[in-house]
């Protein structure tokens, strides 16, 4: 008896009640939980990522994910840092955190009336409850009516029509800090639809409205042998649940920090959460996951980039995939002083941004416009009109295919090449002077010229020894990747139509990595070369490509096809 008096003095925490329990005079601290009757969820503290940062959770125990599997967060807002000297215990009826200092930073926030009976239990759906232990059929407080990211089976996301109170669930802030994110979703009791939210007021998505089976947007709802979907309206309230048919399948429906609405189920033979359905279908569909300046790409190497001249607001939160900061230019705007300081890069994307239209006749005229405009930020010049933006661009979503084209206004020293006239000149030297080390057009012993562009065509297409077209002096020492990328970008670059020519920046993004590139069609100027056997002069060659060079001019309306897949 002494021994157990000793060890409950010396620990924090000492429990006569169930070990799903904290009762009134116990505590939480440091690596001590409470765990549900048939060890299905654990509460207790827990560290958030690399972060000094410690919370109060729910998680899965049966789950062996790492980290854990956080299904709710009770001080999301307020981490503490000493989780030793912190405590979860009940005080005046309340489950209530204490941080290291003593001050409470988290509450249920309950009025009770039988103060010392109060008890806080961890149930095997994963609801914490706290009821007064004389009457305990109603609960006092349930951590089911204040969901944080994850509906769980059994739990409902609701609409009251008593208190007009909607309940949300809103992302974590990246996947390793729970704070509230931008994205969250709530019930349109009118339209008895649910719709997901950036910032809490951008509607980006819908559910569609309930059938009376399934809502109607979700059609992956009908394939219901793992759930059973209801929806619930009466005069009280209106709300949606789930539950699963087999008690030992582990499901969890989640606002995810990619803006996504997911069902997830755990499969225990690979260890993983494995997606049933998730909406929107691709990331690129939610808004502004990518930030101020920031641009998605579904099939780029990155899902979020900053556009060229361009860099993250914070690496830190950037290397989290935490993109809600946006993009900065990487050197501000001397507006007013000299206009050769600022320049436009062109990209095309999905759709363009709210904005406001200016009058203007042309393209060159909207162009001057943003330009001498220190308030503008882009414009675009479209079926005769001007589209001017003066504030930050969101939801920018590339589509170098059929995307709508839009000007942006950057320093002109953090655009390393631009102007799509450029393309053009270092499509004619790109290959030559690169690759070989040569001119275009090599004499041979007869006085004649070789034509270069020719020859490597014949090896790209028919898929030849690239690296044989190499500076010799090189040894074949280079990568076949980079070698025949830089041949399709020079064949893109010098293409017989203008629009067929791909932007700098999208040259740029190429050569980067970020872009792919596909086989381009090779130009009639270069193919009549390899069709033609006779011999090339050089001065009649040269004289073609200069006047080539010339008559290339900027347009506003014009949009470069993709090189890019």
């Amino acid at each position: 008896m002494a021994l157990m008096l000793l060890l409950c003095f010396s620990m924090a925490i000492c429990f006569t009640s169930a070990a799903d329990t904290i009762s009134a005079n116990h505590s939480l601290s440091g690596d001590q939980t409470i765990t549900s009757k048939h060890d299905n969820f654990v509460l207790g503290f827990f560290k958030a990522g690399n972060s000094s940062n410690y919370y109060v959770g729910i998680w899965y125990k049966k789950v062996a994910s790492n980290p854990p599997t956080v299904v709710w967060v009770a001080n999301r807002e307020m981490p503490i840092s000493d989780r030793f000297n912190s405590e979860l215990k009940i005080i005046d009826g309340n489950l209530v955190l204490l941080n290291e200092f003593k001050l409470q930073i988290w509450s249920t926030n309950v009025t009770t009336t039988n103060l010392n009976s109060v008890i806080a239990v961890i149930h095997d759906d994963g609801n914490l409850v706290l009821t007064d232990g004389s009457n305990s059929v109603e609960p006092v407080w349930q951590s089911f009516d204040h969901p944080v990211n994850t509906l769980l089976p059994g739990a409902k996301l609701a609409y009251d029509f008593r208190t007009n109170k909607k309940q949300l669930l809103t992302s974590w802030k990246s996947e390793e800090n729970p704070e509230v994110g931008l994205f969250s979703l709530e019930l349109d009791p009118t339209s008895k639809e649910y719709i997901g939210k950036w910032n809490g007021s951008h509607q980006y998505w819908t559910s569609g409205a309930w059938n009376g089976h399934i809502f109607s947007l979700v059609p992956e709802m009908t394939l219901n042998f793992i759930y059973n979907f209801s929806f619930i309206s009466n005069e009280n309230e209106s709300y949606f649940t789930y539950s699963v048919y087999n008690p030992s399948i582990i499901s969890r429906f989640i606002m995810d920090v990619s803006g996504q609405v997911q069902q997830h189920t755990w499969f225990e033979p690979t260890r993983q959460w494995v997606w049933f359905w998730s909406r929107p279908k691709t990331q690129c569909e939610v808004y502004a996951l990518c930030g101020a300046f920031g641009t998605c790409r579904q099939t780029g190497l990155s899902l979020c980039n900053c556009l060229t001249g361009f860099k993250p607001r914070s690496e830190s939160d950037w290397n989290q995939s935490d993109f809600s900061g946006g993009c900065v230019r990487k050197t501000e705007l001397q507006c007013g002083r000299n206009e050769g300081n600022s320049n436009f890069i062109m990209i095309k994307v999905r759709n363009l941004p709210s904005n406001k239209f200016a009058a203007a006749g042309s393209a060159g005229e909207c162009h001057a416009i943003c330009m001498n405009n220190c308030s503008c930020n882009a414009y675009s010049f479209a079926y005769n009109e001007c589209s001017l933006w003066d504030g930050e661009l969101l939801d920018l979503t590339e589509d170098d295919a059929n995307g709508k084209t839009i000007y942006i206004k950057v320093a002109s020293k953090d655009i390393p090449i631009y102007r799509k006239k450029n393309c053009f000149p270092v499509g004619t030297v790109a290959g030559s002077v690169v690759v070989t080390g040569k001119r275009n057009a090599e004499q041979s012993k007869d006085s004649y010229y070789t034509f270069f562009p020719s020859s490597a065509a014949n090896v790209l297409i028919m898929g030849g020894d690239i690296l044989s077209l190499l500076d010799s002096r090189l040894n074949r020492d280079a990568s076949i990747e980079e070698v025949t990328k830089v041949l399709k970008v020079a064949y893109w670059c010098i293409q017989d139509e203008e629009d067929s020519r791909p932007s700098m920046s999208l040259v740029e993004r190429i050569l980067e990595g970020v872009s792919d590139v596909n086989m381009p069609p090779i130009p009639q100027s270069v193919k009549f070369f390899v069709d033609n056997k006779e011999h090339v002069f050089f001065t009649e060659l040269s004289s073609k490509l200069s006047s080539q060079v010339q008559s290339t001019s900027p347009s506003g309306d014009s949009q470069s096809k993709s090189a890019s897949s």
